[in-house]
């Protein structure tokens, strides 16, 4: 039997009814899916999708006492098919069981196939937890037979939560004179990860010395600086590395850029998961000012699944460097942003008459589609139409970055548009 003293914080005050778990109350609160999942005592098969330390592996250990099933963990890191088929063949003689896999998005296409009959027979009721969309990670089919909930990074005050009740509960913390003078530290070092937030917290009381222990933020700067590990692809500098990878090629500096990814490399991510950043960046703090950055990224994506480590870490190199060098405009990004908080302001406003599609008669009596223009019946391609509803006419939502290849599209829409949107 472990000692309790080597046994993480996390985990000794790990909760085990669904009234002790803290956060995700759009899943766990009075009357929400999966309170009632447990009040009703029947279960179905999930994929819990979210960051790390926001319950995932929790809620299934507590779905399993709640339901008292026979209760079986893989972790797709090192298990596989033969480990999958000897749970399945448990699980037939025992009548079911409740199968938990972490990080199913790390199982190959065979791994998830030979969950599928098992799944669909009810032989077992499976949960999956995945930090990365299941959509790309995980088989239509398998996805199929599983509800995904979505897991929210926890708020500050769920945070403070998990550490006072963790004072409260833990035998050994109750022996502690702990006093948390100042949060922030503490907060912004875990990330929104709960698992992360009570081992650091652990590590900043165990390195203090005895008597009453007053944390501050500089105490849990100076004491993170000195312990932490350099990388911890499960969690503990996963996001603070991809995060500083990210912002390298933001600032457009090569040399920094390349430098992370080689930490990542040499930490053993995944590199789908890295190519999956990169692709968000192309179009983010790229866009337009070089549409060519997106196809070297989706393609990089493609390269990564096809070749893997360790060649290709060389297509991640040419990528992550190219990303970096180039010219950098966020235009789309903002553009999106604005649109969705003016359709959050404005409503579902009416798709104008003359731009509706018209494939009944009744419609064309109606006048939909009447009076529309066709673009290439027109010098330049172009007539001035209106295609805004009436309500929000005139809004400029895209503004060009200053860049070379954007101020062309500016320049293209100031012959335009200048009039209406005052490019």
């Amino acid at each position: 039997m472990t000692p309790l003293s080597q046994i993480p914080l996390a985990e000794r005050v790990r909760p085990q009814r669904l009234e002790e778990f803290i956060g995700q109350e759009h899943l766990v609160g009075e009357g929400k899916v999966l309170e009632q999942m447990l009040r009703n005592h029947k279960a179905h098969s999930i994929i819990f999708w979210g960051p790390p330390g926001v319950g995932k592996t929790t809620l299934a250990q507590i779905i399993a006492n709640a339901l008292d099933m026979p209760f079986f963990t893989l972790s797709a890191i090192d298990s596989g098919v033969k480990e999958v088929r000897a749970v399945i063949e448990t699980a037939r003689k025992s009548g079911h069981a409740l199968l938990f896999i972490d990080e199913i998005h790390r199982f190959n296409k065979a791994q998830q196939d030979s969950l599928l009959g098992a799944v669909e027979k009810g032989i077992i009721t499976l949960i999956g937890a995945t930090t990365e969309n299941p959509s790309f990670e995980v088989i239509s089919a398998l996805l199929s037979r599983c509800q995904v909930y979505v897991l929210k990074a926890l708020e500050e005050d769920d945070l403070k939560k998990m550490v006072t009740h963790a004072m409260q509960q833990d035998v050994w913390l109750q022996n502690q004179a702990v006093t948390v003078q100042e949060w922030e530290a503490l907060l912004q070092l875990s990330g929104g990860d709960g698992r992360r937030l009570l081992n650091l917290f652990e590590l900043v009381v165990t390195s203090l010395p005895d008597g009453e222990k007053k944390i501050s933020n500089a105490i849990v700067q100076d004491i993170v600086q000195r312990k932490m590990a350099l990388y911890d692809k499960t969690g503990e500098q996963h996001y603070d590395i991809i995060s500083a990878f990210i912002k390298s090629m933001r600032g457009s500096d090569p040399n920094a850029a390349v430098y992370w990814l080689a930490r990542m490399i040499e930490g053993g991510e995944d590199p789908k998961f890295i190519a999956r950043r990169m692709v968000i960046l192309a179009s983010e703090d790229i866009g337009n000012a070089n549409p060519n950055a997106l196809l070297l990224a989706t393609t990089t994506f493609q390269a990564v699944q096809m070749i893997g480590y360790p060649e290709c870490r060389i297509v991640l190199s040419q990528c992550a460097t190219y990303l970096a060098s180039s010219a950098k405009s966020n235009a789309a990004y903002m553009a999106i942003n604005k649109a969705e908080a003016l359709v959050r302001k404005t409503g579902d406003l009416p798709v104008p008459l003359t731009i509706r599609n018209a494939p009944t008669n009744l419609m064309k009596n109606l006048d939909y589609g009447k009076g529309y223009q066709y673009a290439h019946d027109h010098p330049g391609n172009f007539i001035p139409h209106e295609f805004m509803p009436d309500q929000v006419k005139g809004t400029k939502l895209y503004d060009p970055g200053n860049n070379a290849g954007e101020n062309r599209l500016r320049e293209y829409l100031k012959s335009n548009w200048k009039d209406k949107y005052g490019y």
